[in-house]
Protein backbone atom coordinates (compact mmCIF):
# COMPACT_ATOMS: atom_id res chain seq x y z
CA UNK A 1 0.00 0.00 0.00
CA UNK A 2 1.18 3.55 -0.67
CA UNK A 3 1.88 5.93 2.22
CA UNK A 4 -0.06 9.05 3.12
CA UNK A 5 1.15 12.28 1.57
CA UNK A 6 3.38 14.27 3.96
CA UNK A 7 1.73 17.43 5.25
CA UNK A 8 4.17 19.78 3.49
CA UNK A 9 2.83 18.64 0.11
CA UNK A 10 -0.86 18.90 0.90
CA UNK A 11 -1.31 22.58 0.13
CA UNK A 12 -1.92 23.72 -3.43
CA UNK A 13 0.53 26.31 -4.72
CA UNK A 14 -0.96 29.48 -6.17
CA UNK A 15 -0.16 30.65 -9.69
CA UNK A 16 1.96 33.41 -8.18
CA UNK A 17 3.93 30.94 -6.08
CA UNK A 18 4.56 28.71 -9.09
CA UNK A 19 5.66 31.68 -11.21
CA UNK A 20 8.15 32.64 -8.51
CA UNK A 21 9.92 29.27 -8.74
CA UNK A 22 13.10 28.86 -10.84
CA UNK A 23 12.52 27.75 -14.41
CA UNK A 24 14.04 24.35 -15.06
CA UNK A 25 14.77 22.82 -18.46
CA UNK A 26 16.35 19.48 -19.25
CA UNK A 27 20.02 19.97 -20.05
CA UNK A 28 21.12 16.36 -20.54
CA UNK A 29 21.52 14.25 -23.64
CA UNK A 30 18.64 14.27 -26.13
CA UNK A 31 18.43 11.96 -29.13
CA UNK A 32 15.91 12.84 -31.83
CA UNK A 33 15.66 9.40 -33.42
CA UNK A 34 16.13 9.82 -37.16
CA UNK A 35 18.04 6.76 -38.41
CA UNK A 36 17.85 2.96 -38.13
CA UNK A 37 21.04 2.99 -36.02
CA UNK A 38 19.52 5.50 -33.56
CA UNK A 39 16.33 3.46 -33.43
CA UNK A 40 18.33 0.33 -32.62
CA UNK A 41 20.23 2.11 -29.87
CA UNK A 42 17.01 3.55 -28.42
CA UNK A 43 15.45 0.08 -28.33
CA UNK A 44 18.50 -1.44 -26.64
CA UNK A 45 18.65 1.26 -23.96
CA UNK A 46 14.99 1.93 -23.23
CA UNK A 47 13.91 -1.69 -22.95
CA UNK A 48 16.60 -2.18 -20.29
CA UNK A 49 15.35 0.74 -18.17
CA UNK A 50 13.27 -0.03 -15.10
CA UNK A 51 11.53 3.36 -15.24
CA UNK A 52 11.13 5.91 -18.00
CA UNK A 53 9.34 9.23 -18.11
CA UNK A 54 6.77 9.09 -20.91
CA UNK A 55 4.80 11.73 -22.78
CA UNK A 56 3.42 12.58 -26.20
CA UNK A 57 2.84 15.79 -28.13
CA UNK A 58 0.08 16.46 -30.63
CA UNK A 59 -0.42 19.18 -33.20
CA UNK A 60 -2.88 21.64 -31.62
CA UNK A 61 -6.43 21.91 -32.95
CA UNK A 62 -7.99 25.36 -33.19
CA UNK A 63 -11.41 24.53 -34.66
CA UNK A 64 -14.36 22.71 -33.13
CA UNK A 65 -14.32 19.04 -34.10
CA UNK A 66 -10.73 19.18 -35.32
CA UNK A 67 -8.48 16.34 -34.10
CA UNK A 68 -4.94 15.28 -34.85
CA UNK A 69 -3.02 12.07 -34.09
CA UNK A 70 0.00 12.21 -31.78
CA UNK A 71 3.05 13.58 -33.56
CA UNK A 72 5.85 12.94 -31.08
CA UNK A 73 6.66 10.41 -28.36
CA UNK A 74 9.12 11.25 -25.60
CA UNK A 75 10.83 8.60 -23.45
CA UNK A 76 13.26 9.67 -20.72
CA UNK A 77 15.73 7.13 -19.39
CA UNK A 78 18.38 7.60 -16.74
CA UNK A 79 20.96 9.01 -19.19
CA UNK A 80 19.12 10.08 -22.34
CA UNK A 81 15.77 11.44 -23.44
CA UNK A 82 14.68 9.91 -26.76
CA UNK A 83 12.26 11.75 -29.03
CA UNK A 84 10.40 9.77 -31.69
CA UNK A 85 8.74 11.67 -34.51
CA UNK A 86 5.70 9.68 -35.61
CA UNK A 87 6.14 11.00 -39.14
CA UNK A 88 8.55 8.04 -39.35
CA UNK A 89 6.27 5.02 -39.06
CA UNK A 90 9.22 2.68 -38.49
CA UNK A 91 9.41 3.91 -34.87
CA UNK A 92 5.93 2.60 -34.06
CA UNK A 93 6.96 -1.04 -33.33
CA UNK A 94 9.44 0.20 -30.70
CA UNK A 95 6.86 2.52 -29.15
CA UNK A 96 4.43 -0.40 -29.00
CA UNK A 97 7.04 -2.74 -27.50
CA UNK A 98 7.98 -0.15 -24.89
CA UNK A 99 4.39 0.42 -23.81
CA UNK A 100 3.73 -3.33 -23.75
CA UNK A 101 6.81 -4.12 -21.63
CA UNK A 102 5.99 -5.40 -18.15
CA UNK A 103 9.53 -4.75 -16.87
CA UNK A 104 9.83 -1.10 -17.95
CA UNK A 105 7.52 1.19 -15.98
CA UNK A 106 6.22 4.20 -17.88
CA UNK A 107 5.61 7.24 -15.67
CA UNK A 108 3.55 10.17 -16.88
CA UNK A 109 0.40 12.22 -16.46
CA UNK A 110 -2.78 11.47 -18.39
CA UNK A 111 -1.33 8.26 -19.79
CA UNK A 112 -4.71 6.74 -20.64
CA UNK A 113 -5.34 9.43 -23.26
CA UNK A 114 -1.83 9.01 -24.69
CA UNK A 115 -2.26 5.25 -24.92
CA UNK A 116 -5.65 5.43 -26.61
CA UNK A 117 -4.32 7.84 -29.22
CA UNK A 118 -1.28 5.66 -29.93
CA UNK A 119 -3.40 2.50 -30.15
CA UNK A 120 -5.13 4.07 -33.14
CA UNK A 121 -1.75 4.00 -34.89
CA UNK A 122 -0.33 0.64 -33.76
CA UNK A 123 -1.67 -2.36 -31.87
CA UNK A 124 -0.37 -3.07 -28.36
CA UNK A 125 -1.61 -3.91 -24.88
CA UNK A 126 -0.25 -1.35 -22.43
CA UNK A 127 1.47 -2.66 -19.32
CA UNK A 128 3.25 -1.15 -16.30
CA UNK A 129 1.82 2.36 -16.62
CA UNK A 130 2.23 4.70 -13.65
CA UNK A 131 -0.08 7.71 -13.89
CA UNK A 132 1.41 10.28 -11.54
CA UNK A 133 -1.64 12.51 -11.80
CA UNK A 134 -3.93 9.72 -10.68
CA UNK A 135 -1.66 8.98 -7.72
CA UNK A 136 -1.70 12.67 -6.75
CA UNK A 137 -5.50 12.82 -6.96
CA UNK A 138 -5.84 9.73 -4.77
CA UNK A 139 -3.78 11.63 -2.21
CA UNK A 140 -6.31 14.46 -2.30
CA UNK A 141 -4.49 16.92 -4.58
CA UNK A 142 -6.75 18.88 -6.90
CA UNK A 143 -4.03 20.10 -9.28
CA UNK A 144 -2.30 17.16 -10.92
CA UNK A 145 -0.75 18.47 -14.15
CA UNK A 146 2.95 17.95 -14.81
CA UNK A 147 3.56 21.65 -14.15
CA UNK A 148 1.65 21.63 -10.85
CA UNK A 149 3.32 18.45 -9.61
CA UNK A 150 6.79 19.65 -10.61
CA UNK A 151 6.25 22.87 -8.66
CA UNK A 152 4.94 21.11 -5.55
CA UNK A 153 7.26 18.10 -5.37
CA UNK A 154 10.41 19.29 -7.18
CA UNK A 155 10.31 23.02 -6.46
CA UNK A 156 10.74 23.97 -10.12
CA UNK A 157 8.73 25.77 -12.80
CA UNK A 158 8.29 23.95 -16.10
CA UNK A 159 7.84 26.46 -18.96
CA UNK A 160 4.84 26.02 -21.26
CA UNK A 161 5.96 28.20 -24.18
CA UNK A 162 6.07 25.50 -26.89
CA UNK A 163 2.98 23.55 -25.84
CA UNK A 164 0.79 24.79 -28.70
CA UNK A 165 3.44 24.76 -31.42
CA UNK A 166 3.26 22.55 -34.52
CA UNK A 167 4.53 19.16 -33.34
CA UNK A 168 3.87 17.65 -36.76
CA UNK A 169 6.46 19.88 -38.43
CA UNK A 170 9.10 18.12 -40.53
CA UNK A 171 11.82 19.78 -38.43
CA UNK A 172 11.39 20.59 -34.75
CA UNK A 173 12.91 23.75 -33.35
CA UNK A 174 15.47 23.75 -30.55
CA UNK A 175 12.79 25.18 -28.26
CA UNK A 176 10.39 22.35 -29.11
CA UNK A 177 13.06 19.71 -28.51
CA UNK A 178 13.96 21.16 -25.12
CA UNK A 179 10.30 21.48 -24.11
CA UNK A 180 9.49 17.90 -25.12
CA UNK A 181 12.57 16.46 -23.42
CA UNK A 182 11.87 18.42 -20.24
CA UNK A 183 8.33 17.08 -19.90
CA UNK A 184 9.47 13.45 -20.10
CA UNK A 185 12.46 14.05 -17.82
CA UNK A 186 10.24 15.73 -15.20
CA UNK A 187 7.88 12.74 -15.23
CA UNK A 188 10.77 10.42 -14.42
CA UNK A 189 12.00 12.79 -11.70
CA UNK A 190 8.50 12.87 -10.21
CA UNK A 191 8.34 9.08 -10.19
CA UNK A 192 11.59 8.99 -8.23
CA UNK A 193 10.30 11.59 -5.76
CA UNK A 194 7.00 9.73 -5.32
CA UNK A 195 8.98 6.54 -4.73
CA UNK A 196 11.17 8.24 -2.11
CA UNK A 197 8.04 9.51 -0.35
CA UNK A 198 6.51 6.03 -0.32
CA UNK A 199 3.57 7.05 -2.52
CA UNK A 200 3.93 4.18 -4.99
CA UNK A 201 2.68 0.65 -4.62
CA UNK A 202 5.98 -1.19 -4.12
CA UNK A 203 4.67 -4.36 -5.75
CA UNK A 204 3.58 -2.56 -8.92
CA UNK A 205 6.20 0.18 -9.08
CA UNK A 206 9.72 -0.95 -8.11
CA UNK A 207 12.30 1.79 -7.52
CA UNK A 208 14.58 2.76 -10.40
Amino acid sequence: MSANLPEQYRRALSREEINALPICRYEGRVCLVASPRELERAAAELLQERVIGFDTETRPAFRVGEHHPPALVQAAGAQTVYLFSLRAREVLPLVAALLASRSTHKAGVGLADDVRALQRLVHFEAQALVDLGAIARRQGLEKSSVRALAALFLGIRVPKGSKTSNWAAARLSAQQITYAATDAWVCRALYLRFSALGLLDAAACPPA
